[in-house]
């Protein structure tokens, strides 16, 4: 990098900054905070729910499978997250934004108390939280590899970097403030995606390899397989199971961009615009990382340093410059948006709980706190981020794919589930069991039934048998232990029904409230 770089690098921040300063004038209290009020545009929350899937991951671990394997990275990544946004287009979107409009909560897991209980609720939450911090963990560990390629700079130095950042503009901003960057950094990640894209295509033809000649290759030899080394057709499967509720709100910042739109239909709208963007636009940002082979030789083992060695080599600076905020863009978008999902759980289904005080904040304490959260959330996550490459977390890869594709589906089943009718026998039995009976078989899976099979356990039983047991418990419990009161059943009708006609029901209470119905602070 030089001087022009740091200018544009330098440049990015200030506008990311600049634009949380003004998104405070937009948040008012938690429900401004939390869900942009109900008043974000479908076009800007489908752009932002695209935006926020994202982080520099794609370019370190996602590059290293794609460097080493070729297409079966795209086709087990970001092909089945596009499937399993456009089917919960209409399974979950209007659903999940009806909790917001006809419950008036401003968490995604805030109606869990009603729908079961509060044990579940709590477990559900603490778990969440726990995972979401290991997972923002890997996201800055990422982010710092890279800037370490391009500066010189510590681990640790870039953690701190990107993580300050973050702090400032979506604590100050909120939810409007992490929609907004990730429109600007989807403009930035148009224009950095495409000049990567055309120069790898003139450095091709500088070497008469040619566009499609490529694939013809030796280095690119068996790369053009959709599904080769432990990416197998099972693991493609399981994967789709899992993004189907992960990236539906199982991970609960994509559940805040459903919530964010004014009705259920806008809802809809924004998950299948972000559905097309996730199956058209990865491959303009992975054919470069396909073509990677022809071009550097990595020096990781596991190929994850493979794309910053090409940035380097093959763009002019400046463009260096607009590719490196690229990544930050990733990764920011993502963190900035699980701080606000993580902030929102915390402040309003666990403080009550834990906290008579916090069962009557006012608008302005709730919004304080609701702040002082995401500060304390990103700073966890920080820490965390510095033992991603330990001999607890091993890599970046490991700790995206195992620990938080294994571990989401036991917390996401009982909360998107329980959304709909044909689960409405599950009630809080059912779904503290496949919790708890889900978080076990991960350990078992991953450690000791590991350690005992010879060559390890296959990834894709790693990460697809806790959210299968799971799954079972959940519909078999249910089906054996039915608890579907009336109060339950009436609350799943007013998140599958619009307008009036619907059952009546009680608005939710916030965890820890005596009374339901009245929220712990007004929305």
């Amino acid at each position: 990098m030089n001087s022009l770089d740091w200018a544009v690098l330098i440049g990015y921040f200030g506008v990311m900054v600049a634009i949380g300063v003004w998104s405070h004038k937009r948040v008012d209290n938690v429900s401004d905070f939390f869900t942009a009020g109900g008043k974000m545009p479908w076009w800007l929350s489908g752009i932002s729910h695209h935006m926020s899937g994202y982080s520099a991951v794609m370019f370190t671990g996602y590059a290293g499978i794609a460097y080493t394997y070729g297409v079966t990275s795209f086709i087990t990544w970001s092909f089945p997250i596009a499937l399993g946004i456009a089917i919960g287009s209409k399974l979950f979107a209007p659903r999940i934004n009806r909790l917001r409009s006809r419950l008036h909560v401003a968490s995604p897991l805030e109606y869990l108390k009603n729908r079961y209980n509060l044990p579940t609720q709590q477990a559900l939450a603490w778990s969440g939280m726990l995972l979401k911090i290991v997972d923002v963990g890997a996201k800055w560990a990422a982010i710092a590899t890279l800037l370490s390629v391009f500066t010189g700079i510590s681990l640790n130095q870039g953690i701190l970097v990107t993580g300050a950042i973050t702090a400032v503009y979506c604590t100050i901003g909120g939810l409007w403030a992490d929609a907004l960057t990730e429109l600007g950094q989807f403009v930035i990640q148009l224009l950095a995606g495409i000049a990567m894209f055309v120069a790898v295509v003139v450095k091709l033809n500088d070497k008469d390899i040619g566009f499609l000649g490529a694939w013809d290759e030796p280095a690119l030899h068996g790369h053009g397989k959709p599904l080769v080394g432990p990416y197998s057709t099972v693991f493609l499967l399981a994967f789709l199971f899992i993004k189907l509720f992960e990236y539906n709100g199982g991970m609960l910042n994509q559940a805040q961009r459903y919530m964010a739109t004014g009705s259920a239909r806008q809802a809809e709208r924004s998950a299948r615009l972000s559905a097309v963007l996730w199956l058209v636009w990865p491959v303009v940002l992975f054919f470069p990382m396909w073509m990677s082979p022809l071009l550097v030789t990595a020096h990781k083992p596991d190929g994850s340093d493979s794309y910053a060695l090409m940035t380097e080599q093959l763009l002019p600076h400046g463009l260096l410059g607009l590719v490196i905020v690229g990544f930050f863009s990733h990764t920011m978008a993502m963190c900035s948006s699980d701080a606000n999902a993580i902030a929102a759980v915390f402040t309003r289904d666990v403080a009550p709980v834990l906290s008579a005080r916090a069962r009557s904040w006012s608008e302005r304490s709730g919004l304080i706190a609701a702040r002082v959260t995401t500060v304390v959330f990103l700073g966890l996550s920080m820490a965390i981020a510095t033992q991603v490459n330990s001999p607890a977390f091993k890599d970046i890869i490991t700790v995206v794919i195992k620990w938080v594709a294994g571990l989401m589906g036991p917390i996401a089943i009982p909360m998107m589930l329980g959304l709909l009718r044909p689960f409405r026998r599950s009630g809080p039995t059912a779904a503290l069991t496949s919790w708890a009976t889900g978080l076990l078989a991960f350990w078992l899976v991953n450690y000791p039934i590991n350690w005992n099979v010879d060559g390890g356990v296959p990834l894709q039983y790693q990460v697809s048998v806790p959210l299968a047991v799971s799954l079972v418990l959940y519909v078999l419990i249910g089906y054996l232990k039915p608890e579907d009161t009336p109060e339950r059943l009436a609350i799943i009708e007013r998140v599958n029904t619009d307008g009036d006609g619907a059952v009546a029901t009680p608005v939710p209470a916030a965890a820890g409230d005596d009374v339901v119905g009245v929220p712990n602070q007004p929305l």
